[in-house]
């Protein structure tokens, strides 16, 4: 059974507009309200959460929102640019799973089936998601369930941040919804209300003969396609410059001999459409369509850019066990959902010169086959401060950034810093000696300080928070890196007290 991903983003209008202005964008504490011309008339057509809390409603005049609080910030609404940012999300989701489309006006819809494992489960994986789009300012609920429509029902008419129906239950989760959870249009919403239908019980309870003459055919499709009766194919989100081969079947297949045989196909095209790029694939995606419309698809990624056709074919012919051929498959798809530059290179000889051991293909069939957060490694985050500098992710994650290498860093960082005592001659003198868990150490060397800032944009209290860092030796050689929160001087700066931070090789 296929599961379902919705996520609804309750203020994408203006997420998006405050991402779009970066620095130049409204304060946080500032509501801002967005608008545009309905009818000949000047009516809200977005607004942020804190203009929502003081009462601003979509389709309410201009002019009574602004009665409402004196700093409104007012600004055009621009709907194209809403829908086209809504689609380049779509792309950025692709990473998650190979079947991810935009659900306008304000969400996005993602098919997780057999794509879930890889970041540790249903819960890691939307909660994955959530934490990624809130980091770039993006308010999201999450809602996963068995169909598009009753994911997309409680995305937006649940009342949790994150709802996720177990396999099989989606009925029971959506009866008590109100029927305008269907997706129906306002119309006829109204004429139902007025007819006394307010929830999905109520409609789910009559036939659907009666229901069908006097509501037309939308009403019993939308019914079918929440509660898993009618298959509801999603699009995905794709771009033309995507390397990509396709294999149509006059015949549907499903032996998994015959879909191995494909796949091996499919790699040595795709591999050689790769090379004529100058690329490598980071993530590829496998999709069988099958004859009931639906999708099954195999993810891998690898470490690092790659077009070996063993390799490739190894990954995902081990995952070919996941699919479920139904009653045959009559297209296979193979995409290069993320690619990368790859020069060609000398093959290295065996009787020239040693063979090292290939880990990094080693590192790939693991991370394949137990998931991304199983093989991990660290990778740089652009920040001033040395714990925030470093995150663990993914083995196939790419990456852009790069660690200055214009001050030395410690192999070990600790966390949370070891409070050490310290004897310096002056403030601005680097330490004499430290005592830390215990033992003294006298220092033979130091080098410094090396300063470091808060961070005051993310954060109000390191508005003017300083850490002086120093690389200190001590007698016996070993090597440690020391900082004093604060600037020797000013309380407002930090405790003036000391700490271990890392400690080098």
């Amino acid at each position: 059974m296929s599961r379902v991903l919705s996520l609804y983003l309750p203020y994408w209008p203006t997420d998006r507009l405050r991402r779009a202005l970066g620095p130049a964008a409204p304060a946080r504490d500032v509501p801002l309200v967005l608008k545009g011309v309905e009818r000949g008339k000047r009516v809200v057509t977005a607004a942020d959460d804190l203009a929502q809390q003081i009462g601003v409603r979509i389709g309410m005049p201009v002019t009574k929102a602004q009665a409402l609080f004196n700093d409104l910030v007012l600004m055009d609404a621009d709907k194209d640019e809403d829908r086209s940012a809504l689609e380049r999300l779509a792309l950025w989701a692709l990473r998650l799973s190979p079947v991810v489309s935009a659900d306008p006006p304000d969400g996005l819809v993602i098919d997780t089936t057999g794509a879930d494992h890889l970041h540790g489960g249903e819960h890691q994986t939307v909660r994955h998601v959530l934490d990624r789009l809130q980091e770039t300012g993006i308010t999201a609920i999450a809602a996963l369930a068995d169909t598009w429509g009753a994911a997309h029902a409680l995305a937006r008419y649940g009342r949790k941040a994150i709802t996720i129906v177990p396999l099989g239950e989606t009925a029971n989760a959506l009866l008590p919804l109100p029927v305008s959870a269907l997706r129906l249009p306002g119309t006829l919403v109204e004429t139902l209300h007025t007819l006394g239908f307010d929830r999905i019980a109520d409609l789910v309870s009559q036939p659907r003969a009666p229901l069908q003459l006097r509501f037309g055919p939308e009403l019993g499709r939308q019914l079918d396609r929440a509660f898993g009766r009618e298959n509801e194919p999603i699009p995905s989100a794709r771009e033309v410059e995507y390397i990509e081969v396709r294999k149509v079947f006059a015949e549907p297949i499903g032996a998994p001999e015959t879909l191995q045989r494909y796949t091996r196909k499919l790699v040595e095209q795709f591999c050689d459409a790769l090379e004529v790029a100058g690329l490598g694939a980071r993530l590829v995606d496998l999709l069988f369509y099958r004859v009931d419309n639906h999708v099954e698809s195999i993810r891998i990624g690898t470490a690092r850019p790659s077009r070996d056709i063993k390799q490739l074919s190894r990954l995902l012919i081990d995952k070919i066990e996941t699919v479920n051929p139904g009653f045959g498959i009559e297209v296979m798809t193979l995409t290069a959902t993320l690619a990368e530059p790859l020069e060609a290179h000398q093959i290295a000889s065996a009787l020239t010169e040693n063979q090292r051991p290939d880990v990094i293909s080693l590192v790939d069939v693991l991370s394949n086959r137990l998931g991304d957060q199983a093989v991990t490694r660290p990778v740089p985050v652009a920040s001033d401060l040395p714990e925030r500098n470093v995150r663990w992710a993914g083995a196939e994650v790419a990456v852009t950034q790069t660690w200055a290498d214009s001050w030395k860093r410690p192999t070990r960082l600790l966390s949370p810093p070891e409070p050490v005592q310290v004897m310096a001659l002056l403030p601005d003198h680097p330490p004499v000696a430290f005592t830390w868990r215990g033992q003294r150490r006298r220092i033979a060397q130091a080098d410094g300080p090396e300063r470091v800032f808060g961070e005051w944009w993310k954060r109000d209290p390191e508005l003017e928070s300083v850490r002086d860092y120093y690389y200190v030796v001590d007698e016996t050689g070993k090597r440690y890196w020391l900082f004093r929160d604060g600037d020797g001087e000013y309380d407002d700066t930090g405790s003036q007290g000391w700490y271990m931070h890392g400690l080098f090789a």
